[in-house]
């Protein structure tokens, strides 16, 4: 896997606030459940969206989380970037130090070109393009 399990998770949480109603809180206990996470660990995750500027996050009986832009605005990269920085766009895949053109590892050239393609889609690409596939039911988000 490319990206981090807390990274994925993130990626479909926020794909799932992103779907409901823009301007109502998401009930974090609510998209645990529905999403087959640990509640304790995507609390941490969200903490990580909402400390990025991505979400928004309101205590008490109606709260939750909430997207701090509209969804159009809010690319993949962000919450990538937000989640688990951005070594997936610029370290080797074998974790090797000092992999480059000049000192390539086994697998870069033909990595190189995959990881420039993936930064080009995710930079690309926001919640608004999927989550209403999402909300139509074209595709799914949760563990099933």
């Amino acid at each position: 896997m490319i990206l981090s399990k807390a990274c994925t998770y993130g990626l479909l949480a926020a794909f799932y606030v992103a779907k409901e109603n823009e301007h109502e809180y998401v009930s974090i206990r609510e998209m645990s459940n529905d999403l087959n996470i640990s509640f304790h660990f995507l609390t941490k995750i969200l903490q990580k969206l909402t400390s990025y500027g991505l979400m928004h996050s309101h205590k008490g009986p109606k709260g939750g989380v909430s997207l701090t832009r509209e969804p159009r605005l809010i690319s993949l990269k962000e919450i990538i970037l937000a989640i688990d920085g951005d070594a997936v766009f610029t370290h080797c895949i074998l974790g090797l130090p000092g992999c480059g053109h000049q000192k390539p590892c086994p697998i870069h050239h033909e990595w190189a070109p995959v990881r420039d393609n993936f930064l080009k889609m995710v930079a690309n690409t926001t919640l608004a393009d999927s989550s209403e596939g999402i909300r139509d039911l074209h595709y799914r988000i949760k563990m099933e």
